[in-house]
């Protein structure tokens, strides 16, 4: 009995598959949506950040000006990882699985 419980813990034969359980798709469809409210929030927050930069620039607040920046580029390194979220769990997932 040692013999089978020990293959187990070393190869449970687990791999993911779609279709398994109820609700799938609707679950796709909720995580798409939040995908979708992000990438829209990021475009208003890039927007803010590069008018808080042209204003900070033409009235000589430095403060402002520095803030504008970090504003631009958190937003578009979000726009780049809500783009990117497929791709990168795809790629991760894909290299997991040929851990042997």
């Amino acid at each position: 009995m040692s013999d089978p419980v020990r293959y187990l813990a070393y190869n449970p034969h687990i791999t993911p598959k779609g279709g398994g359980l109820p609700g799938l798709a609707v679950l796709q469809k909720v995580v798409s949506s939040i995908n979708l409210f992000g990438i829209i929030a990021v475009v208003g927050a890039l927007a803010v950040s590069l008018g808080v930069w042209a204003w900070g620039h033409h009235t000589g607040g430095h403060q402002a000006e520095a803030t504008g920046k970090k504003g631009t580029v958190v937003a578009a390194g979000a726009a780049l990882g809500l783009g990117a979220a497929n791709g990168i769990i795809a790629f991760f997932s894909a290299l997991g699985s040929q851990v042997h």
